[in-house]
């Protein structure tokens, strides 16, 4: 019997999406810790999230492997499960604001990143990793 969550998608057009959406996460993750004051717990603290120290650095941590899984494509698509809901919480806490204090088409310039990501996690949670992954890799064996 075959491992679902390992199940992938033939194309190797999705490499393309993995790259986009692994970089970003990991790029983000680590400057997390890097400038934990202005996009780390400091960025929480202003947001009003519980415990940011703690918050912070589990969201750092948690795109930083992610983002390499989805770099490796290995675990495809359950690594882009905390992926979905981090960039869920990221649009609730940071955008609602923006459409509330300076409407609809600000708040939709502001948040195209954020849609980017969240409809590539997406699309990597139904397809899986593609061709040229360790998923395929590991299913072929």
């Amino acid at each position: 019997m075959k491992c679902k969550i390992l199940n992938t998608n033939s194309s190797k057009t999705i490499i393309l999406i993995r790259i986009m959406v692994g970089i970003v996460f990991l790029s983000e993750g680590i400057q997390k810790f890097l400038f934990a004051d202005s996009l780390g717990s400091g960025r929480f603290a202003k947001i009003g999230l519980p415990s940011p120290e703690f918050l912070g650095s589990l969201v750092g941590l948690f795109e930083i492997i992610c983002g390499v899984l989805i770099l490796l494509g290995l675990i495809t698509r359950l690594a882009s499960i905390p992926l979905i809901a981090i960039i869920l919480v990221a649009i609730a806490t940071t955008k609602t604001e923006i459409l509330i204090n300076d409407g609809f088409w600000k708040m939709m310039h502001e948040s195209r990143t954020d849609w980017a990501m969240l409809l590539g996690n997406i699309f990597l949670f139904i397809k899986g990793g593609g061709f040229w992954s360790l998923d395929k890799k590991i299913m072929r064996n």
